[in-house]
């Protein structure tokens, strides 16, 4: 599997939800959160062509925010 990168904040309950869903899958992660670092949030602007948080990246491959991760995972088989 290619890395993956979840862009977050730190007060957002996607963003719990998410990281919650990525460990009951099995998988690692890096967190970059962008309260912290004003230059990754624009990373995460130039990445994704989105502001708001979670997004996450498998790869190059951006799959979105949450509800996009969710349904990643209830396509695959």
């Amino acid at each position: 599997m290619e890395p993956i990168v979840m862009y977050s904040s730190s007060w957002c309950g996607y963003c719990r939800a998410a990281k919650a869903l990525l460990r009951e899958k099995g998988l690692e992660y890096e967190e970059i959160d962008v309260d912290k670092d004003p230059e990754k949030r624009r990373e995460m602007m130039e990445r994704s062509g989105r502001r708001t948080v979670p997004q996450i990246f498998f790869g190059n491959k951006h799959i979105g925010g949450y509800t996009d991760l969710y349904a990643y995972f209830g396509n695959q088989s």
